[in-house]
């Protein structure tokens, strides 16, 4: 009997199909001038005298604001706001209670600021320190002069709503490149030298401060002092991120088109790597680079008018160590 020998059957399995690439196209170089418009003819680049009354303007709003914060929310429920400010009324308030002096905010608050300021006269330059001695000032007599208005004596509205406040009228001042004092002066230093987002920081030495108010003058007011000071702290960081930064990988045809854009807005240089795209097994560039949060929305935007194809990945750089260009303050 004969057998009949089965043949396998071989069943071809066929590669993924091509994808649909579009061949690069040469960015219009009208773009390319856009762009460059956009970094070099800023408006308050072009009008220091309007920028500097800009700043003043900025400066007094938020000292007003501060002021307002700390007669009106804090003063009302005996709140502690943390770092210096907080600390001054650590101070006027135990003279109070335990010696019968009444101290003007201000007798403290602007000496204790003495050492910061010479901090930011060494390390974040004289326009900065001089608009934040500025705040200072005007902030401390308008603590002591302005009136005091009640607006409730619940004390998580207070507190919730004066941290937002506080946190607003911070944000203010740093976005013309001032500060309130205090602490900002330390947590700029570090921003500024070390690259290193510390409002969280500051965040847990004022947990210290309050803690010891805690002790002296009863833990209900301190906790709600730390829920205040936590919306300092988040309000801070939503409206300002001038010191965060986030890392930019994206993947172009244009690999010298996409970087002259983002060297001519940021003044950043990049990391160009090449690869292979798995996908359609076709060649890639691959461009790495690290600008300042505030500049990502229209670093993508004009990528994408150059390269309408390129992906572009928006990642949050936690800390950065090495050279890295810093704007100066408008």
């Amino acid at each position: 009997m004969t057998s009949k020998k089965k043949k396998l059957k071989i069943t071809h399995i066929p590669k993924p199909g091509m994808p649909n690439i579009p061949k690069p196209v040469m960015p219009n170089m009208d773009i390319i001038g856009e762009i460059q418009d956009r970094k070099f003819h800023h408006f308050w680049d072009r009008h220091p005298v309007l920028n500097n009354v800009r700043a003043l303007v900025f400066c007094t709003l938020g000292a007003v604001l501060i002021a307002f914060v700390l007669n009106s929310f804090v003063n009302t429920v005996s709140l502690f706001p943390g770092g210096f400010a907080g600390l001054t009324l650590l101070i006027t308030r135990s003279a109070e209670q335990f010696l019968g002096l009444d101290i003007p905010y201000s007798l403290v608050y602007i000496p204790l600021n003495l050492i910061p300021i010479m901090i930011g006269i060494k390390h974040l330059g004289k326009r900065f320190t001089g608009l934040s001695v500025y705040v200072i000032v005007l902030s401390s007599f308008l603590v002591d002069l302005m009136p005091k208005y009640v607006l409730t004596y619940d004390v998580l509205l207070l507190s919730v709503f004066g941290g937002l406040l506080d946190g607003a009228a911070v944000a203010l001042c740093l976005y013309v490149g001032a500060s309130g004092g205090g602490t900002d002066f330390i947590s700029l230093y570090f921003a500024e030298k070390r690259g290193i987002d510390c409002w969280n920081y500051i965040l847990m030495a004022n947990v210290v401060i309050l803690s010891i108010a805690g002790l002296m003058f009863g833990w209900q007011k301190a906790l709600y002092s730390i829920i205040y000071q936590f919306c300092v702290t988040q309000s801070v960081s939503t409206l300002f991120n001038r010191y965060s930064k986030h890392t930019l990988i994206i993947i172009t045809d244009m690999p010298e088109a996409v970087y002259n854009c983002i060297y001519r807005l940021t003044n950043h240089a990049a990391t160009l790597y090449k690869g292979t795209g798995l996908y359609g097994n076709e060649g890639r560039s691959t461009i790495y680079s690290v600008v300042a949060s505030d500049e990502v929305e229209y670093v993508v935007k004009s990528i994408k008018e150059i390269d309408r194809h390129a992906f572009v990945n928006v990642l949050k750089t936690e800390q950065l160590a090495g050279a890295w260009y810093r704007h100066p303050n408008r």
